[in-house]
């Protein structure tokens, strides 16, 4: 009898560039203290560059962005020496975030350093400082790639360090740690010292001129390969199960954060930026539970955003309006606006969701067409004369809420809140409400039976729930959230015109717009549908220097997104099993503790 042993042993991992690790580990540490003390030095003697680079002693404009990811990339350069004060930084134990922190540092610092080049005419615009961040980001870059490259408990083969680099970069490591227990109230002051540095974040990127596009750029470098680093650390995982436990006062600290950003600007424009983000926010998220939790293809879905706005605008008091002697108060505007939004929602899905699949997807893109096009035929000739044709409604009036006119400005606490910092301030109100909504109808019974729904119809419906009833409670709730938010853009904007409202288009808000935000974010998440759109709708208006090559570099990025994080920047547990499944659903082997991973649903009591 013969008897077949299998090899066990375990591989060497190699490194792209031969060095000693310890001489490497040094070379990282010195890489990223020599790039932070960079960007104290002068880069250039012109302030005709964004940020004004020509100080000594003091960082400026993409500097601090050098500063930043040279103390990155020093920190995890430090953790790989296992000090025991920095064991929780990289729980993972694999030298990724070490090498993606020193990319962020490198990138940042070279795009500067190019750009100065390329904007004033020539290096000869560099002062020796350039020359010298250049160089010291390219050291801890070098020190990274001579480390051996392997994915923590599962290292390849050890032949090719190149595989072996990019499995590294685009894999977690399989197992992480078990996390120490954290008494309550360090998890609390965990979970606000988090929000406070999303706040700071956010705000740096919105606060950033629109015309510096430069600075922008460089700010997104450091802030994809942080967090890119923070997500192969195990990080991100953690603060994931921290959210999850303490999951009340997660979002009441989210709040107010949001509630305290227009208290950090200057000028309204960028609280302009935040109603917009927080109203397509609003509505991605009623789209979520279209497309995430029922797994119904959407396309025309911004009609009931549409809708909400137009039936806002005409009980508005507007004179332009069909009815301009009638003029209803805000709350009985905002039920108007969304019941017109649940009425479109019933009449539509009724005959509509029997249909499955690119069916589904063909009939709700022709709905969304046709309800631009009798908007704007509702003019008195082409139809019946409701919403004045392409001409809209305009000289909507603002609203007032309990005599306040949000409208004009207010002094509180000694700041000074425009009218755009009004209505972001009643956007968080709302989103606190649609938040509050969704959680509960994804909690409840008819959410158990969404997800059965997406995950296999027939097998749901066998087990008896009724399909139909449940896609159309979903189809119906998600159009009342956008007829909602729509009753507050239409007074936002003063207007309400049919061109915005279609499938596709430069500007928001349009269904692509809004898919995209769900699928950039992640579906069956809270947060994710709110971060696409803050990112989609934050982009263009940042990088307008780039003109008609934005699009392009947003479908590369979305691209290379998909290709590698398929189930959204921020991850469903359930997609994420699915998206990168290795054979067999072991939640314990996917990095994951079986308490954090979304529970399997039991179709039965879905179905009760």
């Amino acid at each position: 009898m013969t008897t077949t042993t299998k090899n066990t042993a375990t591989p060497t991992a190699t490194a792209l560039i031969p060095l000693p690790q310890a001489t490497a580990r040094a070379l990282t540490v010195a890489g990223g203290i020599a790039t932070a003390v960079s960007a104290f030095l002068a880069w250039t003697w012109t302030s005709d560059f964004p940020g004004d680079l020509t100080v000594y002693g003091y960082p400026g404009g993409l500097q601090w962005m050098t500063l930043i990811a040279g103390l990155i990339t020093t920190l995890y350069g430090l953790a790989a020496y296992d000090i025991p004060a920095l064991r929780r930084v990289n729980p993972g134990g694999t030298d990724a975030p070490l090498f993606l922190a020193a990319l962020g540092a490198f990138g940042t610092t070279w795009f500067t350093v190019i750009a100065i080049a390329a904007k004033l005419g020539g290096v000869a615009n560099l002062e020796p400082g350039g020359y010298i961040a250049a160089v010291a980001s390219l050291l801890p870059v070098i020190g990274a790639l001579a480390l051996p490259q392997h994915t923590g408990t599962t290292p390849g083969d050890g032949t090719n360090p190149v595989k072996e680099t990019l499995r590294t970069l685009i894999r977690k490591p399989d197992r992480f740690p078990a996390p120490q227990e954290m008494r309550p109230w360090l998890q609390r002051a965990v979970i606000t010292l988090t929000a406070v540095i999303g706040l700071v974040i956010f705000t740096y990127g919105i606060d950033t001129p629109s015309e510096e596009g430069e600075t922008f750029i460089g700010y997104l470098i450091v802030v994809v390969f942080a967090a890119w680093a923070l997500i192969t650390a195990g990080i991100v995982d953690r603060l994931s199960r921290l959210a999850a436990d303490n999951r009340a006062f997660t979002l009441a600290m989210g709040f107010i954060a949001a509630i305290a950003f227009p208290f950090t600007q200057s000028d309204d424009h960028y609280a302009n930026i935040g109603v917009n983000i927080l109203i397509f926010g609003t509505v991605a998220l009623g789209l979520n539970i279209v497309v995430g939790l029922a797994g119904l293809l959407d396309l025309g879905y911004v009609a009931f955003l549409g809708v909400g706005a137009y039936a806002a605008a005409l009980v508005s008091g507007s004179e332009f309006s069909r009815f301009a002697g009638v003029q209803f108060p805000f709350w009985a505007a905002a039920l108007t606006g969304a019941a017109a939004s649940l009425i479109f929602g019933v009449l539509i899905g009724a005959p509509t969701l029997r249909l499955r699949g690119d069916y589904l997807a063909i009939v709700t893109l022709g709905f969304g067409e046709i309800f631009r096009i009798a908007v704007n035929n509702m003019d008195g000739d082409s139809g019946p004369d409701i919403t004045n044709g392409p001409n809209g409604i305009p000289a909507i009036p603002d609203l007032e809420f309990f005599g306040f006119n949000l409208g004009e400005s207010h002094d509180i606490a000694g700041i000074t809140l425009g009218r755009f910092a009004n209505y972001y301030l009643l956007m968080v109100l709302i989103m606190a409400i649609v938040v509050l909504v969704y959680n509960r109808a994804s909690d409840s019974r008819i959410g158990r039976a969404w997800v059965a729904i997406r995950e296999d119809e027939t097998a749901a419906t066998a087990m008896g729930i009724n399909g139909f009833r449940v896609k159309l409670i979903a189809f119906a709730l998600g159009a009342t959230l956008a007829g909602l938010a729509g009753t507050v853009s239409a007074h936002v904007t003063y207007n309400v015109v049919p061109n915005p409202y279609q499938f596709a288009g430069s500007t928001p808000p349009n269904s692509a717009f809004l898919l995209a935000a769900v699928v950039l974010g992640g579906m069956g998440t809270v947060s994710g549908p709110l971060l696409g759109a803050a990112l989609l709708y934050l982009l263009p208006e940042k990088l307008v220097f780039l003109k008609d090559k934005s699009l392009l570099a947003f479908g590369i990025a979305l691209v290379l997104l998909m290709r590698f994080r398929p189930e959204g920047i921020i991850a469903n547990r359930r997609q994420q099993l699915e998206f990168h499944e290795t054979g067999q659903l072991d939640v314990p082997e996917q990095g994951l503790s079986p308490e954090s991973a979304t529970p399997t649903v039991d179709v039965t009591k879905a179905g009760a």
